[in-house]
């Protein structure tokens, strides 16, 4: 982080001390401490404070982690280049395999830190502003994004109530709202939603311009349509009709369109369940990152990362995906989630299955009579946590997760002979527990052990795993 954005922050937080200890109630609005836990979409149905005046809240979100993480391969020799013998299979930390071909990540990783403007304009009427202050992968002061949520049309003259008791829509650059794992997701210094320091293997996380229509027909059932550019900047540009540089199809500028269903009922004190399935679609689009958005990165710092990367030293900023990975379908992309969460009492489950395909433009093929088609690759991610929390006030919990994927990634090195893609696998198995010493305040540690099968011999990843401790303290307010 620049040394002027950390007086900048220091002074604006500090001169905001009164507004922090009087935090205003916001309408429709998810908390960022303990209370914003297992809160998807915030409720049309619930009370919700009268509306007084301008209100501004500041929050924030600082996370710091300690890791001790030990990772290995079978990394057969490939020389960097002709004039460059180093093998660019070592891991990161490995210096010579005749000693070892495994290497032990140890310390306190970069803090990571969020700023949250909420901004309550008129009855019913929300503005958002996030920025990430500091972060493993832009550790400059970055806007992640804003956007207005209006729910009800004060604005308007005259009986608005069938909008204000079932509609809401979001204008603006904001995480499309595809499944729900990305309610519980780390986002850079915002830790206090997920029971475990990172996320999926596969992680969805992007932020696009667009909107979103919410419809809330009756209680616990919610519909929402939404469409975005498509892109994670603004983009002007015009696309020529001519096939692009791999000469088969043209580039063009298509949006994103995504719908998500879901049912969330509140049956008992003690019994909660939820449903909820999410499409997202984009046909053909210059860089779509719906799975590689994320500007904050991993919290596992450089596990099972080469120690080189295009021949220069790998560093923690530039490697910043560390145990995830990329499906790469950046020109083409359909993906649907299903999302079961159920709580009873102190036990909650929680699960996500994902089904995803897609392509860039080098997945092109072309037919004898020079007609082009896709082809598509494609990934399935199946996640399963289950959490315990106990005590008063839920104020300590445990819990387990399992991720699977399996899939075909793109390039040479993953072709069979006969033409046909090979399948990868990559599986996670993690413990955690965590103790709130009040709802700003988290502290929690978890057990993570990660493998990586069928990647070809000449690939980094050959055989390869990690496994290891992690110790997160976190606020969030």
């Amino acid at each position: 982080m620049k040394n002027s954005s950390i007086i900048s922050m220091l002074v604006l937080i500090f001169s905001a001390n009164f507004l922090l200890a009087q935090q205003p109630d916001i309408q429709y609005f998810r908390p960022w401490n303990k209370e914003g836990i297992n809160i998807f979409e915030p409720s049309k149905k619930a009370t919700q404070p009268a509306y007084d005046g301008f209100k501004l809240r500041i929050g924030g979100s600082f996370t710091q982690d300690f890791q001790s993480i030990k990772h290995s391969n079978k990394p057969t020799y490939a020389a960097v280049s002709a004039s460059n013998a180093t093998n660019r299979n070592f891991l990161y930390g490995v210096v010579k395999a005749e000693d070892s071909t495994s290497a032990k990540l140890t310390g306190f990783n970069l803090a990571m830190a969020n700023l949250n403007f909420d901004i309550q304009i008129g009855d019913g009427i929300r503005v958002c502003l996030e920025n990430y202050m500091s972060a493993r992968h832009h550790s400059e002061f970055w806007v992640k994004g804003g956007y207005i949520q209006i729910d009800k049309l004060s604005m308007f003259k005259g009986n608005t109530k069938w909008f204000d008791d079932n509609i809401r829509v979001k204008i603006g650059h904001f995480q499309p709202n595809y499944g729900d794992a990305l309610y519980r997701r780390s986002d850079g210094g915002n830790t206090m939603f997920n029971p475990f320091v990172e996320n999926y293997i596969i992680d969805a996380h992007t932020t696009e311009i667009g909107g979103e229509v919410y419809v809330f027909p009756v209680d616990g059932f919610m519909g929402m349509l939404g469409l975005t550019s498509g892109f994670i900047n603004g983009n002007i540009e015009n696309y020529p009709e001519a096939n692009n540089n791999f000469g088969v199809v043209p580039t063009k500028k298509t949006p994103s369109v995504y719908l998500k269903l879901a049912y969330d009922k509140q049956f008992n004190p003690d019994f909660r369940f939820r449903l909820s399935a999410s499409l997202y679609n984009n046909s053909n689009i210059q860089r779509n990152t719906l799975f590689a958005g994320d500007r904050t990165g991993s919290h596992y710092f450089l596990a099972m990362d080469p120690a080189l990367t295009a021949g220069v030293a790998s560093t923690s900023a530039a490697q910043f995906t560390s145990g995830r990975f990329n499906p790469n379908l950046s020109n083409r992309v359909q993906t649907v989630a299903i999302n079961p969460f159920v709580k009873f009492k102190g036990l909650e489950f929680f699960g996500s299955y994902e089904i995803i395909s897609g392509s860039i433009y080098g997945d092109t093929l072309v037919s004898a009579s020079r007609e082009a088609t896709w082809e598509k690759r494609k990934f399935n991610q199946l996640a399963v946590e289950g959490i315990y929390r106990f005590l008063p006030n839920e104020q300590a919990f445990i819990a387990a997760r399992y991720v699977s994927v399996t899939g075909e990634p793109d390039g040479a090195a993953f072709k069979n002979t006969d033409g046909s893609r090979k399948e990868i696998g990559i599986n996670r198995l993690v413990f955690s527990a965590g103790w709130f010493p009040t709802k700003n305040l988290l502290l929690k540690g978890e057990y993570v052990s990660q493998s990586y099968s069928d990647f070809p011999v000449n690939d980094y990843r050959n055989e390869g795993k990690f496994s290891g401790f992690m110790v997160q303290a976190v606020v969030g307010f």
